[in-house]
């Protein structure tokens, strides 16, 4: 995921990482022991995504997967590569590819193929025609994932004059590594491939893990090939002219027994499309005047849905493909937010799992203590052979307060008492978490230190091992204390006081007013920096300020703690053109020691960074900067492969007729990369929904640069359902607002 410095190959595995320093060759850093390889850029691949559930994959844009050096395509579940090569060829080559594209809905990979020119019969003359012209038979591929199958239809026709005997080869190989492996990380030893088991139309490829546990891929080929083996299907397809033929190949990842029935094609069509449209049509939906503008927010929509995972406790939005396909605390906490307005089913299901996983004990080794939110969940061998640190890993200082303001958050925008007392128990225990094992120095604030080695040795969102630093570049020694995790703290005790009320606990609800209200002036007394005019990135173990400029004082804009004032210096600064790209505002100052806008944390650009930012702005009513990030955004995504923001790109200024420098090994999609639109647009739009007191409020209304007009449809708040079109009244007037249907008793309110 994190880009290293050219001196080194190796990458942090966990959510985010930056580079390791620079060492002699062959040497391993303690930082480095599970850092992704960036041996392979991602950017050059064009690689096409598909996911469903627990199940990804990673093809080339001819829809195969390549098995060559570090490479990652593949067909991953539950962690591990069931499949690591397949290959289409045309009488032994390779086709040639006439287009590529994901369906809008992300649920189908098409792809259109041709043969090549075919050498000419043995014996023939120099110069003699190909035995088969290019471009007469033409084949539409197409792959489905569902419910961890991969589908791919083949269907081959025909354009040559007389009939044709084409053969069709699929080469296939399953290495069944780690995800972990994949990225990087050496292993000792590993499990033991076992023969493939081959039968006329199927064929099974089996792996026994370390852990005990058989893994099998299992090709079903229907109609059945003309060839079968442990490496190769070979189908001979016999066309008339203008004719038609075809088959399909169903890919099954088990780690059990075959199931007694596996779904087709077109169950597993029809099952994916219904899932899709039953998702879609219970959000709220946003469209503009602008088609490339409503491009970018289908695109974003498909991109959501595609990562929501069902879970027995709700829809999880799983962080990113391909290296973090999992549950991440802090990615679905975030995600949660920026949806809240559009679908907050969504925060319901993030904060009920969360919830439930949340850490009962002390544990070391996974940084775990009784209170603590989830950082991550793996799956897959190593994890199960305790060789990596992360099955229930829990190293993160800022999952546990954004749980519980998250929870205000979904109260606010619901007013879903049930689930909030259900949530209840897990909320006092992350508050009695805030006020004990994390207030390690004992002076009020959030500090981390990792317990193992192992572990991160940063947990805030900026994860990356140099990401937290002083002026003159020396690395902060712990315990750390953020300033973003102070705000959120101070979030999260208000919200949970109007909870404890909502509750009938006025007392406690009075002791987390007066803990927010003395933490809000403990932080503004130790971390503003009067001559930087913004908030130190953090306090050491010493109490010492990291006096250094970064995005992470906008977070305190989302969180609400900043003085008008002080809101004010700290946008200015924002914008300012030491942290202003062109594509948005930088995590790391230019005029910083640290800086590298190829860096993974410090100077590069994360859309949803600028979404909270931006959200923070226009609470303070500095919406011309809110509109300024949106609208960088939204350009970036005009210039990317499917008009998807990525995790993240590089932080180099912005070049006239040149679009974002991409940043080599991000994930895309990723999930609150995607969802940062809905904020984006929302903040622009001033729109907010307050359900205790059942209203819709829209405050300072400015639609985004050359957009006419913006409608919401769909918005729900008890049981109510209203349409809003926000439109540009001629001659600069102002942007207008109506109400074009409510069903159902709400309030609407305009504050100007």
């Amino acid at each position: 995921m994190a880009r290293p410095e050219r001196e080194t190959s190796r990458e942090p595995a966990q959510e985010a990482h930056g580079p390791p320093p620079s060492l002699p060759k062959g040497t391993l850093h303690v930082e480095d022991q599970f850092f992704i390889l960036a041996s392979s850029a991602r950017v050059d691949d064009r690689t096409r995504i598909l996911k469903d559930g627990d199940t990804f994959a990673v093809f080339d844009r001819l829809g195969d997967f390549h098995q060559f050096g570090r490479g990652h395509h593949g067909l991953y579940h539950h962690g591990t590569r069931h499949l690591s090569r397949l290959e289409l060829t045309i009488e032994d080559e390779p086709p040639l590819l006439l287009s590529s594209t994901v369906t809008e809905d992300n649920l189908l990979l098409v792809v259109d193929l041709a043969n090549p020119d075919l050498a000419p019969r043995a014996g023939s003359r120099p110069g003699e025609q190909p035995e088969l012209p290019a471009n007469l038979v033409h084949v539409l591929r197409s792959s489905l994932l569902w419910q961890g199958l991969c589908h791919q239809r083949f269907s081959v026709r025909s354009y040559a004059l007389s009939p044709l005997r084409v053969r069709l080869g699929l080469n296939f190989a399953a290495d069944f590594r780690d995800i972990f492996e994949v990225r990087g990380t050496r292993r000792e030893r590993r499990g033991q491939l076992l023969p493939a088991l081959v039968q006329h139309d199927e064929v099974v490829l089996r792996y026994e893990g370390l852990d005990g546990v058989r893994r099998r891929t299992r090709l079903t080929a229907s109609p059945a090939p003309a060839h079968a083996d442990g490496e190769r299907l070979v189908f001979e397809l016999d066309l008339q002219p203008q004719g038609e033929a075809g088959f399909v190949l169903d890919i099954a990842c088990e780690t059990e027994e075959r199931p007694a029935e596996l779904p087709g094609w077109d169950t597993a069509s029809v099952a994916s499309s219904r899932r899709a449209q039953e998702l879609s049509q219970q959000a709220t939906a946003f469209s503009t005047s602008s088609g490339a503008f409503n491009e970018w927010i289908e695109r974003s929509c498909a991109d959501l849905r595609m990562m929501l995972t069902d879970l027995p406790e709700g829809p999880y939005p799983y962080a990113g493909v391909p290296w973090y396909s999992t549950v991440f605390g802090r990615d679905g906490l975030i995600t949660g937010f920026e949806c809240l307005v559009m679908d907050p089913s969504i925060a319901k299901g993030v904060l009920t799992y969360l919830a439930r996983h949340q850490a009962t004990h002390t544990d070391p080794d996974a940084d775990a203590e009784p209170g603590k939110i989830l950082h991550e969940v793996r799956e897959g061998e190593m994890a199960a052979l305790g060789e990596i640190p992360f099955r229930r890993y829990y190293g993160s200082i800022d999952a546990t307060p954004l749980f519980v303001m998250l929870a205000g958050a979904y109260w606010e925008r619901t007013a879903d008492r049930e689930t909030i007392a259900a949530l209840w128990p897990a909320i006092e225990a992350a508050l009695a978490w805030m006020d004990g094992p994390a207030d390690v120095l004992g002076d009020g604030f959030l500090r981390y230190q990792r317990q193992t080695e192992r572990g991160l040795r940063n947990q805030g969102w900026k994860d990356s091992w140099d990401s937290v630093f002083h002026a003159d570049g020396e690395l902060a020694e712990g315990p750390i204390a953020l300033c973003e995790v102070q705000a959120f703290a101070v979030r999260a005790r208000a919200a949970a006081a109007v909870l404890a009320e909502m509750l009938g606990h006025p007392d406690q609800a009075r002791r987390l007013y007066e803990q927010a209200r003395a933490l809000r002036a403990a932080f503004e007394t130790a971390f503003w920096c009067e001559d930087l005019g913004t908030y130190a990135l953090a306090l050491d173990g010493e109490s010492r300020p990291c006096r250094v400029r970064t995005s992470n004082a906008g977070l305190c804009l989302f969180a609400g703690v900043a003085s008008p004032e002080r809101a004010q210096r700290i946008g200015a600064g924002l914008l300012s053109e030491a942290m202003w790209s062109g594509w948005g505002v930088r995590t790391l100052a230019t005029t910083e020691r640290r800086y590298n806008p190829m860096s993974y944390h410090n100077g590069s650009v994360w859309p949803h960074d600028n979404a909270l930012l931006a959200q923070g702005l226009s609470d303070y009513g500095l919406k011309q900067g809110t509109q300024r990030i949106l609208r960088a955004l939204f350009e970036a995504s005009q210039d990317l492969d499917l008009h998807r923001l990525p995790e993240l790109f590089c932080g180099f200024a912005r070049r006239p007729r040149e679009g974002p420098t991409l940043y080599p090994v991000a994930c895309s999609p990723q999930s609150w990369a995607v969802a940062s639109i809905f904020p984006l647009l929302q903040s622009c739009l001033g729109l907010s929904l307050h359900a205790p007191s059942n209203e819709i409020r829209v405050e300072r209304p400015l639609l985004p640069e050359d957009l006419q007009h913006v409608t919401v449809s769909g918005l729900r708040l008890n049981g109510a359902i209203a349409d809003i079109t926000f439109h540009r009244r001629p001659g600069g007037a102002g942007v207008g607002v109506d109400v074009t249907r409510i069903e159902g008793d709400v309030r609407f309110r305009i504050v100007k």
